[in-house]
């Protein structure tokens, strides 16, 4: 975090390494790593559901090229942060876009952590047969589709199917939320792509937003955030901010319920 407190006195990769513990076990000390409390401590320590979103985009607004390329837009230090979030939440949602786009593995793999339960949001049952995410097995998976979908007979056994109503080719956030819910899942991180997370901010269901911007134009492609927005700037969305240094990119974080 930007004017963000030093770690104490000792060796900083043991104090980072057991401040991660103390937050995996759901607690917050601030003494054994000061940063990473501040940071992740909030989510730590939040009692109930929990919904936020992370996404990382270039200076003016886009999350891959125009030919769908996106690795990488953000650095390193962005994708560390990205896997510590999966680490603290039950579920891990993306669309189906994005799995077709980047076959995704929606993993831990930066950090120490658990792997959450992987959902995917196809209405029309479209992702791809052979990807990651219905085939490697390394986590739970949650395919996500509509009322009528047809999905192939035979699945591989880390895969569950979930029914939802919707409307043509979009399934509303908060009937997702609600039947992760009845699944056990009520912490979720909406990781992408740009429309999905659009969805899940404009029904008002994230508590957080994570945006890094990366210092770069990218002068076209597929755009981040996009929601119906107001006529006029003074009923523009506005939340509370904090604001963090990860290498070269710069993250801000929205929180828009307590």
């Amino acid at each position: 975090m930007t004017g963000s407190p030093r770690p104490a006195a000792g060796p900083p990769a043991a104090g980072a390494a057991g401040a991660w513990e103390q937050l995996l076990a759901g607690r917050v000390d601030p003494s054994a790593g000061p940063e990473l409390a501040e940071r992740y401590g909030p989510l730590v320590a939040h009692r109930g559901p929990l919904v936020i979103a992370q996404l990382g985009q270039s200076l003016d607004g886009f999350i891959a090229s125009r030919t769908g390329h996106a690795e990488y837009v953000t650095g390193p230090e962005d994708r560390e942060h990205l896997h510590r979030l999966r680490a603290l939440v039950d579920a891990v949602v993306v669309g189906v876009g994005t799995v077709a786009a980047d076959d995704c593995r929606l993993t831990v793999r930066a950090v120490p952590g658990r792997h959450p339960t992987r959902v995917v949001l196809d209405p029309s049952a479209r992702a791809p047969a052979g990807s990651a995410v219905l085939t490697d097995g390394v986590a739970p998976t949650v395919w996500v589709v509509g009322s009528g979908a047809a999905v192939p007979a035979e699945l591989a056994p880390h895969v569950v199917v979930l029914r939802v109503p919707a409307a043509p080719r979009r399934l509303d956030p908060q009937d997702v939320l609600a039947a992760l819910a009845a699944r056990g899942l009520d912490r979720v991180l909406v990781e992408g792509g740009g429309r999905t997370v659009s969805g899940f901010l404009e029904a008002g269901t994230l508590h957080r937003l994570y945006l890094t911007t990366a210092p770069m134009l990218i002068g076209d492609g597929v755009p981040g955030i996009r929601f119906r927005g107001a006529d006029h700037l003074s009923g523009a969305l506005r939340a509370p901010v904090r604001r963090f240094q990860l290498g070269d990119d710069l993250c801000t974080e929205l929180t828009f319920r307590a």
